[in-house]
């Protein structure tokens, strides 16, 4: 990103809402490249590097939750999805697949504006996070954590997550035994907690367990703390 303006790929199947989105990205300085369907937004991902990518569910061929699982699966650029307000179902699917973050439809420019500076932020502070060989890893019972590698083994095995799940990991396994809202966690994550549904944090938890837990309904590393938020083991447990 140092020798060009961060390159974004747009994927909707309405030209009009490209136009409408893409406008205010070129004029914050940024190289917008557009997708009308989803075989194209994958065609367009394979030519050239891109360091966001954001995804309208529905686009006719292949579905944007079809192209966030298979970009999800060779790569790990940013990813929002751009959902409909009744469709709660692909909010969930979304994130499950590896989504970063989604918008409800109708929403304002404002609003997407700060989605795409936070998502782009998020992604250089990983970027540095890797360059960083200073870190310690953290080592809790059975699960190690690779701050400079951003690498999760649990059990003798690698363990892959995105980059919202690492963060989410790093916040609660940092503190061991502290409790996080969900607020907290989403301002951790985002820098804020506006426009996001709380909810999202569960959804991410869900995935994390499943990933690092044996039994995810009796969980050794991450805590429900009822009414309140999540914390991770103590040292204690």
């Amino acid at each position: 990103m140092a020798d060009r303006p961060p390159r974004i790929l747009l994927a909707d199947d309405e030209q009009a809402i490209q136009t409408l989105l893409s406008f205010p990205l070129q004029k914050d300085g940024y190289d917008v490249v557009r997708a009308s369907d989803g075989h194209e937004a994958l065609a367009r991902f394979s030519e050239q590097a891109f360091d966001l990518v954001v995804l309208d569910v529905m686009m006719p061929r292949l579905d944007g939750l079809e192209v966030c699982r298979r970009l999800r699966a060779k790569s790990s650029v940013p990813i929002i999805m751009l959902t409909a307000k009744t469709e709660e179902i692909d909010k969930v699917l979304g994130l499950e697949l590896g989504a970063d973050d989604y918008i409800t439809k109708p929403f304002s420019m404002r609003e997407f504006r700060s989605r795409v500076k936070a998502a782009l932020r998020r992604a250089g502070m990983a970027r540095s996070a890797d360059a960083d060989e200073g870190a310690e890893p953290l080592v809790a019972h059975e699960l190690r954590m690779d701050f400079a590698k951003r690498s999760v083994r649990v059990r003798d095995e690698d363990v892959p997550t995105t980059y919202v799940e690492f963060e989410i990991l790093t916040a609660l396994a940092g503190a061991p035994g502290r409790v996080f809202t969900r607020d907290m966690l989403l301002t951790r994550i985002w820098g804020d907690s506006a426009y996001r549904d709380p909810r999202t944090i569960d959804v991410h938890i869900r995935h994390l367990r499943e990933k690092l837990e044996k039994d995810a309904k009796d969980p050794e590393y991450l805590f429900t703390v009822r009414g309140v938020g999540y914390r991770f083991r103590d040292t204690e447990d």
